[in-house]
């Protein structure tokens, strides 16, 4: 599987924005200060992103980046797509000339599996994501609570 640093950074980039932006823009710096991802690396990203419509620039003082669709409207599969990620495990990325120019025996099963990975990636959007962290992290406050609870009865 090809999936990079620059999916995965793009991912938590975009992941970053949708949890700080609250209707005003993230600057890029503040998120690579926040994910340790250099701050050129994500001016590359960006400038992706913007042209692929996931993200916003917004020019001037107090500029940055704001999503350009609701959080539910972005999946992981589109933002890994839009900086030209591939999710492709066969190594003749799909072309069926991974064996001397020849399909090799397991190329439908590593195709068929890209897709199936594709499809996964498709489904889940930005703000299933913050829905997960939320909620793990209140599953985490309550364990400490009810650890808590135990050591002082």
């Amino acid at each position: 599987m090809r999936l990079t640093t620059k999916g995965r950074y793009a991912v938590t980039a975009v992941l970053d924005l949708a949890l700080n932006s609250q209707d005003k823009p993230v600057n890029l710096s503040d998120i690579s200060e926040r994910q340790a991802i250099s701050l050129s690396y994500l001016e590359q990203l960006f400038s992706k992103l913007r042209k692929n419509n996931i993200v916003k620039s917004i020019r001037g003082p107090g500029g940055g980046y704001l999503l350009n669709s609701s959080r539910d409207e972005i999946s992981v599969a589109h933002i890994i797509n839009a900086v030209n990620e591939s999710i492709e495990l066969s190594r003749c990325d799909g072309r069926a000339n991974c064996h001397d120019g020849k399909q090799c025996l397991t190329h439908n099963l590593w195709v068929d599996l890209s897709s199936r990975i594709n499809e996964f990636l498709d489904n889940i959007s930005i703000g299933e994501l913050i829905r997960q962290n939320e909620q793990q992290a209140a599953e985490r406050t309550l364990e400490l609570v009810d650890s808590i609870s135990v050591t002082t009865v």
